[in-house]
């Protein structure tokens, strides 16, 4: 991850839970991850160790609050269609006080994963914050990172409700 070397912190790291759809509220802090694909996606949390694997069924959202890399560096949400991890898109982001630095990472994902064939899209309800979106199909999106020194991380408040769609 670009930035995983720019921020060090030291606490406890929290677990990751599975919530019905409920975007996450303004100022709460955390991100919405809304499988749209059509079939299930398979989700770790990973820092200095890897959360356990949550189910993510079609049309069901998951919620995580924002978490800390105890041993710093930041944090990677992993998401894939199939439970061996070969082929995941990435939601990356590092907490720095009230900034969070965020990105997508396509590095591990397969061209023909469903979802690339589905597109997926970051969306923010602060409309100051730079978002993402790659269209379904879009294989090189210029918008997630392709390459370990692509410049596709981004910043926003820590505060703002950030939805991650799938499909």
């Amino acid at each position: 991850m670009f930035f995983s070397k720019l921020f060090t912190t030291a606490v406890a790291l929290a677990t990751a839970s599975a919530l019905p759809f409920t975007p996450a509220p303004r100022g709460t802090g955390g991100v919405s991850i809304v499988n749209n694909v059509g079939q299930d996606i398979y989700l770790w949390s990973v820092s200095a160790t890897s959360g356990p694997m949550q189910v993510l069924a079609a049309g069901q959202t998951y919620l995580e609050s924002w978490q800390i890399n105890p041993t710093g560096g930041g944090v990677s949400i992993k998401l894939g269609c199939s439970q061996d991890g070969a082929s995941v898109l990435q939601f990356e982001y590092t907490k720095a006080g009230e900034l969070l630095f965020w990105d997508m990472s396509s590095i591990n994902l397969n061209p023909d994963s469903p979802i690339v064939t589905a597109g997926f899209a970051v969306t923010i309800d602060d409309s100051t914050c730079k978002t993402a979106t790659c269209a379904p199909g879009d294989v090189n999106c210029s918008e997630s990172y392709q390459f370990p020194d692509d410049h596709n991380t981004r910043a926003c408040s820590t505060g703002a409700a950030y939805t991650l769609t799938l499909g």
